[in-house]
């Protein structure tokens, strides 16, 4: 230490030497409390913060897990299903966009499908997907929808067999 630095320390003995023993224990209860303040700020606090929301946490993280191994099996099952050819595939959507009613209308021309929406329901949209993915093996090629109130609108365009 340098003399400045003693000299200070010299000092702040010497001016707690005299301190009444009243001054005293309150400046290290003082200084406890301030130590034990920043003890849970730095240390306890974020780490109880963490235990408490790891429950819900690791739920999310299971239920994220659980999906994504289902769709690595229907991965692995489209993988190893046998192709389906262009006049079947586009037997299975018409069939798929029958159940859309009146808001849907299917266009298949060569190896492409066109699907135009108006209206449609998210869940109706999502079970057509499915079926489109499943059983004809379409892949999706373009999309231009929007969400409106009524459902969703615009176009989907599928490529039919091969990869």
């Amino acid at each position: 230490m340098n003399a400045t630095t003693q000299a200070q320390l010299a000092a702040l003995r010497a001016r707690w030497a005299g301190l009444a023993p009243r001054e005293r224990h309150l400046l290290l209860a003082a200084g406890a409390a301030l130590a034990a303040l920043l003890l849970w700020l730095a240390l306890l606090g974020p780490a109880i913060s963490v235990l408490r929301s790891a429950p819900n946490r690791i739920q999310a993280q299971a239920v994220e897990l659980a999906t994504m191994r289902q769709l690595a099996e229907e991965a692995k099952a489209l993988k190893g299903a046998s192709p389906v050819g262009g006049p079947e595939a586009a037997a299975a959507l018409k069939a798929a966009t029958g159940r859309l009613g009146e808001h849907a209308t299917l266009t298949v021309t060569g190896g492409r499908a066109t699907l135009a929406l108006q209206g449609v329901a998210p869940d109706a949209l999502q079970a057509w997907l499915a079926e489109a993915r499943a059983g004809a093996r379409a892949r999706p090629l373009e999309a231009q929808l929007q969400q409106t109130p009524t459902g969703w609108q615009g176009q989907l365009v599928l490529g039919l067999g091969g990869p």
